[in-house]
């Protein structure tokens, strides 16, 4: 008959469990976290709720949805960095946009469009803040084949960098359509725009 282990190999057993199942439960966990971010960054997921079915339906229509190439881009290569602690930002500041829907402040499209343009713009700062960081995980400055592009976009493209520019500056409704007061902005930026290449 086998004797009992002593105290100090149960002991030390019982650690060996514990440390065991805090490890299986750390993976289970860290898994089912990341099919849950990985859910919750699908386009069908965003446009869920009512009020953001409009912008699905705007990107639909845009270059970003459907290209010659077959590229498409969805609302998380847009609006989700790829970085974690970022992304774990944006999508706590991405809850605010389904408490504002249960609470009805912009469930109905009267209602979405009165805060349109508020939200547009705490969008384009958070970018403009990030140097467009999700817009250069598809677009670099670097890699842009300049001669490829009309005169315009050729002398905006090559000057932006040193002219502290980043793509939001110039690319605000290229995904969604601009909200209406928008375009007073954009003319006023412009208007900065050729002022200070003038003075160049």
């Amino acid at each position: 008959m086998q004797s009992d282990p002593n105290p100090k190999q149960r002991s030390w057993m019982r650690r060996l469990a514990v440390t065991a199942a805090i490890f299986v439960a750390g993976l289970v966990f860290a898994g089912l976290f990341n099919v849950g971010l990985d859910y919750t960054n699908r386009t069908e997921f965003c446009t869920s709720c009512h009020s953001m079915k409009v912008n699905l339906e705007e990107l639909q229509e845009r270059v970003h949805w459907k290209s010659k190439s077959g590229v498409s881009a969805g609302c998380a290569d847009c609006h989700v960095p790829k970085n974690f602690k970022d992304k774990m930002i944006a999508k706590v500041m991405a809850a605010k946009d389904v408490y504002h829907e249960i609470m009805g402040t912009i469930d109905t499209p009267e209602k979405y469009e009165a805060r349109r343009l508020d939200m547009a713009q705490r969008v384009w700062a958070k970018m403009k803040a990030s140097d467009s960081r999700e817009c250069k995980s598809c677009h670099s400055f670097v890699h842009m084949d300049f001669s490829e592009q009309d005169r315009f976009a050729r002398k905006k493209h090559e000057n932006a960098p040193d002219r502290g520019q980043t793509c939001i500056d110039c690319h605000k409704g290229i995904g969604h359509k601009l909200p209406k007061g928008a375009d007073a902005e954009e003319e006023e930026d412009d208007g900065k725009d050729k002022a200070k290449g003038k003075a160049e």
